[in-house]
């Protein structure tokens, strides 16, 4: 697994006009390998860098509401080049999840876990060490984080 990097970092849509900035370690870094991801993403799955709600930043541009339009979150793109840069769910729940590609700098960016792998497609390996054939439950995500940041020397 790769160092973190000297926080804070930015990132940004592909035509640079939506820019963000982390402030603060990530509580995760996951893949999703659900069909909506995939096609989301038009790849085989999304990548995320789950952050605290108050280490993330919109520095610049402004987003529209994308992807699939529900009740549980919103997927953030820029309204110019349509990138999908966050997600944040609707309830405050304390975080929202980046899309790791979208960051200046990804090199960091490791898996540790992958959620949805029933919907895996057969040759997406990721090396991630913790797997989910679905999402875990809301109850699982304390020590999730927990472990997530030990295993990364953040706690």
């Amino acid at each position: 697994m790769s160092l973190l990097p000297q926080f804070p970092v930015d990132g940004g849509c592909r035509c640079a006009s939506l820019r963000f900035r982390l402030s603060a370690a990530p509580w995760m870094e996951t893949v999703c390998h659900c069909r909506g991801c995939q096609r989301m993403t038009a790849s085989a799955y999304s990548t995320t860098v789950t952050m605290p709600e108050d280490g993330f930043a919109l520095i610049a541009g402004e987003t529209v509401i994308g992807g699939l339009h529900g009740e549980e979150a919103d997927h953030h793109h820029c309204d110019w080049c349509k990138s999908w840069v966050f997600t944040r769910p609707r309830a405050s729940l304390g975080w929202v999840n980046v899309r790791a590609t979208m960051l200046d700098d990804a090199s960091w960016f490791a898996p540790w876990a992958e959620m949805q792998t029933a919907e895996m497609l057969p040759w997406a390996k990721t090396g991630a060490g913790r797997s989910f054939a679905r999402f875990p439950a809301a109850e699982e995500y304390a020590e999730l984080v927990r472990a997530y940041r030990t295993e990364r020397g953040l706690d």
